[in-house]
């Protein structure tokens, strides 16, 4: 089994291979990942395995940057150093609240006052 890294070459070599990052253009990937984002959620409702929709969607992903001029890796890296110090709590709905809204204090004692009971 490849580490992602080495997956991601795999993909780009095979994208390069069939003229994808050639003649694809960044719009295009993306509309292709909206269309494999609803065959993940498709497949999700119907309590369907979505191991294969979420890696198509990473094949998307992996085109999308190269085509874009960066890699995977380097977008993961962008957006875990955006997250890591991001406070906050999931509320009960599923909703990820961050520290930073205007509401939180009051969304998060509400939470608290809940979860005491």
């Amino acid at each position: 089994m490849l580490n992602l890294i080495e997956v991601e070459e795999a993909i780009v070599q095979w994208s390069h291979d069939r003229g994808i990052l050639t003649n694809g253009k960044s719009i295009t990937q993306a509309l292709k990942l909206g269309s494999e984002f609803g065959e993940l959620c498709d497949n999700l409702a119907k309590g369907k395995d979505i191991k294969d929709d979420i890696g198509d969607m990473f094949v998307v992903l992996c085109n999308l940057a190269r085509l874009e001029g960066t890699t995977i890796e380097e977008c993961a890296n962008v957006a875990y150093e955006e997250i890591k110090d991001r406070k906050g709590f999931l509320n009960a709905n599923g909703t990820f609240i961050k520290e930073s809204d205007p509401a939180y204090k009051q969304l998060k004692m509400e939470l608290d006052n809940d979860t005491a009971m």
